[in-house]
């Protein structure tokens, strides 16, 4: 679109540039950034007028023009004026524009990305102080707290740093859109940091033009569902673009910034703590799709991936190793790998390290064979299959220390290093697989294997001290329930599948492939000891050795559950039969924690002090038994689903909750935007690890916060819950509400994921998935997930107690790192809000009454939300202190505001009896725009 400065005349080259994205208010450090977003928007434009037409790209200059007057000047008769152009729109007409708004917004993205890498980067090159998350601050703050080596080697030994993708789907695109994205970075940060001759610069620009045509030439829409394998594909993108590559990276940084600052650390090396975990292909909760097969080809596809990266980079380092034998000393290690090798070749009778890695890559590559898997190129010679990854590991230390004890320390630190460490953590399985089932499907399967193998044993019918009675009696016997010899139910017979599945991958592929079994749901002590239990039918818990094969990890998810969880563990943990296993497993229990739901049944503010509590009582349990807590946090994009920034959410952490582990989910379109980038996604990686890092050695000891803190943390719990029930669940006709006020029903229906959006058939809330009901939200600008029921508790709060709880609660914003976070993260949501925007949805409830008493209470906690923010922070408007996202966020919204008006008036459409597929295309394509626009709505 044109320049900020609308009153100059349009040049020749008419360019549909973004520059009042990032107009507003910048300063010089963003010059680049705007360079960047004008020159996308320019070829964008000239896209936008080769393809489909001047008065096509008139029209939508148009509408971006006068959108920007309206959120600029608050000018009503631009207000006006835009609504008579889109409404005035063809259904052809509404999808062009849709799909010109939708493309500015993911091109700003882009470009904001690439922003933030620049500007580490330049911090770095001006040697400016180490920056908040990463981890030379962390090393700097425990350097100036007095924690030295031996308390960081301590911390390393046990440190577990592990994201875990899911197939949770909020990302819409489709990941041909994404390559070509990833491609326009890739030019863009080329661009930047290279001096390009005028013909490079012709050069790069034509890319980008290619790259932009085949993105509006590109369906964004999936035309038909996304099968599991799908989304073990996409998952894997990652691995290739960011994972594989920057993690070795990331340990090479840290053991260099250790040895520098203390030689003690030169020669050491530390322990691989990260490890990628997957949810995808073994998260069957609800997904009738993953299967047996689906895990056993996702576990396939994975080590297909790892083991060819392995081979590659095998096949590169033979090429570079080219020492002779008469110029450098070998060790007797790599002497008997050269002996050892197949290759025979006389043009290498004097290089036994090229002979050496020639061995290892016809090692690999018959390992690579006997897991039916493709190698990328096939060895001249047969050499015997890797037993495990610890063998291929110990055959490239081998080469390390040969070449550091001859001098090639500099060789030793090049390619090797990264691949050994890739190896170490990567292993032949690349990501562990997490298993997930509901626990209402293993106490039918249990109950039906106990029946067929003891009639009348009536498990579903016992209370749950005599299931548990029950269960430990048969946890002791060695003899399965299963027999091979009668017939089992088809939900019974596909559990027991995907178990011995998971059996075969720890045969296969090593422990670590399927490392984590997953409760959902749990409630109960009995809702452990039956997966226990099934994990036995297929030898994965061996009763007379007492031990068990994988972690067994209750999910506890509603406020309910989470308020019942330190009671549950503790019981849990006095059977003497499980407290046998927990010994085999380094007495170590992890155990999740679920935002989503638990925010779906309470509200924002109840379930992050529940959660907070859970932790609180859980460490306290934990102690009692003398075991180790690993807390497994099941975050989602949205603040409405536990998401914001990942280092201050770690932080946030009750002390002593980060024992020097942590899990974490990354979901959904937040994939794609913290690790789609290989330059941002090492900054989220080391972030993780920054955090914990701190939380673990700095946080540990510190004091639980003030009992008065607690007591106003419970008093506003209490009147944020009531107020949220009472919305949600007590109010009349609440449902129609939202089924007839968002695009969940639209949002069923995209084909952006296997996963049906809700657990059964029925329109409840209660059943409905966490991820629908806050991405409904969203979209249509509410995010009600994220704030509601705040400022009633604010107001009741300061009714009670006056000026004097006002104080308090600034005082808890000030000093209490939790009640900050919470806050931080509703400013942000309130500020991606917008009432007015949302009562056009409202509109869309047939029931006049109905839609104005409920969205009358909407506005006025909406209002009272906001005011209650700003009283707390003393601010006087949203995002005061965080500028740069306040104007990110400000201007975005021109190029969101017509993707809600046209969603609103397609809906209208499609309601109304409109069956033309274009009109539904463009619902969905306003899905995936003001997704864009939002980014972390999900």
């Amino acid at each position: 679109m044109s320049s900020a400065a609308d009153t100059l005349p349009r040049p020749a080259a008419v360019d549909l540039n973004l520059s009042a994205l990032v107009a507003e208010g910048a300063g010089a450090e963003h010059l680049e950034l705007q360079s960047d977003i004008r020159l996308l928007g320019r070829l964008l434009g000239d896209t936008v007028r080769r393809q489909e037409g001047e008065a096509t790209f008139d029209l939508i200059e148009r509408i971006r023009q006068t959108a920007i007057r309206f959120r600029r000047d608050e000018e009503e008769g631009a207000r006006g004026g835009l609504d008579g152009v889109l409404n005035a729109l063809s259904r052809d007409q509404a999808i062009q524009i849709i799909r010109a708004f939708s493309y500015f917004s993911h091109l700003a993205n882009i470009a904001e990305d690439q922003h933030h890498v620049r500007r580490t980067r330049a911090h770095a090159s001006a040697g400016s102080a180490p920056r908040e998350g990463t981890l030379a601050f962390s090393l700097s703050r425990l350097r100036e707290r007095g924690i030295g080596r031996a308390g960081l080697q301590a911390f390393f030994d046990g440190a577990l740093v592990c994201p875990v993708l899911t197939a949770h789907p909020t990302e819409v695109r489709r990941k041909s859109n994404l390559d070509q994205e990833r491609q326009i970075a890739r030019v863009l940060a080329f661009r930047d940091r290279t001096r390009l001759t005028p013909d490079e610069e012709r050069d790069c620009e034509a890319a980008l033009r290619r790259a932009i045509l085949t993105l509006w030439q590109t369906g964004i829409l999936r035309r038909t569902r996304l099968k599991v394998i799908d989304e073990v594909a996409n998952g894997l993108s990652y691995y290739d673009q960011t994972f594989l590559g920057e993690l070795p990276g990331i340990y090479a940084a840290l053991e260099d910034a250790l040895a520098a600052a203390d030689p003690a650390w030169a020669d050491m090396e530390l322990p691989s703590f990260f490890r990628m975990g997957s949810w995808i292909g073994g998260d069957r909760d609800g997904n009738p799709f993953v299967t047996a097969d689906a895990l056993r080809a996702a576990l396939r596809m994975q080590s297909e991936r790892a083991l060819g990266h392995y081979l590659r980079e095998l096949h590169a380092l033979g090429a570079e190793l080219s020492l002779d034998a008469r110029h450098v000393s070998v060790s007797d290690e790599v002497a008997a790998l050269a002996a050892r090798s197949p290759d025979r070749s006389p043009h290498r009778r004097d290089e036994p390290y090229r002979q050496a890695v020639s061995g290892i890559y016809a090692g690999l590559a018959a390992t690579a064979r006997a897991l039916g898997l493709a190698v990328p190129a096939r060895p001249t010679e047969e050499a015997p299959a890797y037993t495990d990854a610890a063998a291929l590991h110990a055959d490239l230390t081998a080469l390390h220390r040969s070449l550091v004890a001859n001098g090639s320390e500099a060789l030793a630190r090049g390619r090797l290093r990264p691949l050994r460490r890739a190896v170490d953590t990567f292993g032949l399985h690349l990501a562990g697989v997490d298993l997930r089932q509901n626990a209402d499907v293993h106490e039918r399967v249990v109950a039906e294997l106990l029946e067929r193998a003891r009639p009348g044993t009536g498990y579903a019918g016992l209370d749950e001290a005599a299931r548990v009675a029950l269960l430990v009696d048969e946890l002791a016997s060695p003899r399965p329930l299963a027999s091979a010899y009668l017939a089992y139910s088809p939900e019974t017979d596909a559990e027991l599948a995907i178990l011995r599945e998971a059996a075969d991958a720890h045969h296969r592929y090593g422990a670590a492939a399927v490392p984590t079994y997953v409760i959902s749901k749990a409630n109960a002590v009995s809702d452990v000891l039956e997966v226990v239990l099934l994990l036995k039918e297929v030898g994965l818990m061996r009763p007379e050795e007492g031990a068990l094969a994988l972690d067994v990890v209750p999910l506890f998810e509603t406020i309910a559950d989470l308020q019942a969880s330190a009671a549950i563990m503790d019981a849990l943990f006095g059977l003497p039969v499980y407290a046998r296993l927990l010994d085999g497993r380094g007495r170590t229990q992890e155990v999740m924690l679920g935002y989503s739901d638990s925010n779906k049944d309470g509200g924002f503010l109840t379930s992050g002090w529940e959660l907070y509590k859970a932790e609180i009582g859980l460490m306290e349990v934990f102690r009692r038994h003398g075991l180790r807590l690993r807390l497994f946090h099941g975050r989602g994009g949205s603040v409405g689903r536990g998401g914001g920034p990942s280092y201050q959410a770690i932080l946030a952490q009750p002390g002593g909750a980060v024992q020097g582990a942590i899990r974490i989910t990354e979901q959904g379109e937040v994939i794609a935007a913290k690790y789609g980038n290989p330059d941002l996604g090492r900054r989220n990686l080391e972030t993780l690890a920054a955090a914990t890092l701190e939380a673990t050695l700095l946080h540990s000891g510190e004091p639980a916060p003030r009992p008065v803190y607690l007591e106003a943390m419970e008093a506003l719990s209490a009147s944020a819950y009531r107020a949220f029930r009472g919305l949600v669940y007590e109010t009349p006709g609440f449902e129609q509400y939202f089924w007839q006020s968002t695009v969940i029903s639209e949002i069923a229906n995209l084909n952006i994921g296997s996963r049906p959006a809700s657990r059964t058939n029925s329109r409840r809330i209660e059943d409905l998935r966490a991820i629908p009901w806050v991405f409904g939200w969203a979209q249509c600008r509410l995010m009600l997930p994220g704030w509601y029921g705040f400022g009633a508790a604010v107001e009741a709060f300061q009714a009670e107690r006056g000026e004097a709880g006002l104080a308090l609660l600034q005082e808890m914003a000030r000093d209490w790192p939790f009640f900050r976070t919470l806050l931080s993260n509703m400013d942000m949501v309130l500020s991606k809000s917008d009432i007015a925007i949302a009562s056009r949805y409202a509109e869309l409830v047939e029931d006049k009454a109905l839609r104005e008493a409920i969205f009358g209470r909407l506005r006025g906690e909406w209002e009272a939300s906001i005011r209650a923010v700003l009283a707390v922070t003393g601010q006087e408007r949203l995002l005061e202190r965080n500028p740069l996202l306040a104007r990110s966020i400000r201007n975005r919204f021109p190029y969101i505001d017509p993707l809600n008006h046209l969603q609103v008036e397609l809906l209208r459409r499609h309601r109304g009896g409109d069956t033309d597929e274009r009109v539904v295309e463009g619902i969905h394509l306003t899905i995936n725009g003001i997704a864009a626009g939002l980014r972390n709505s999900g």
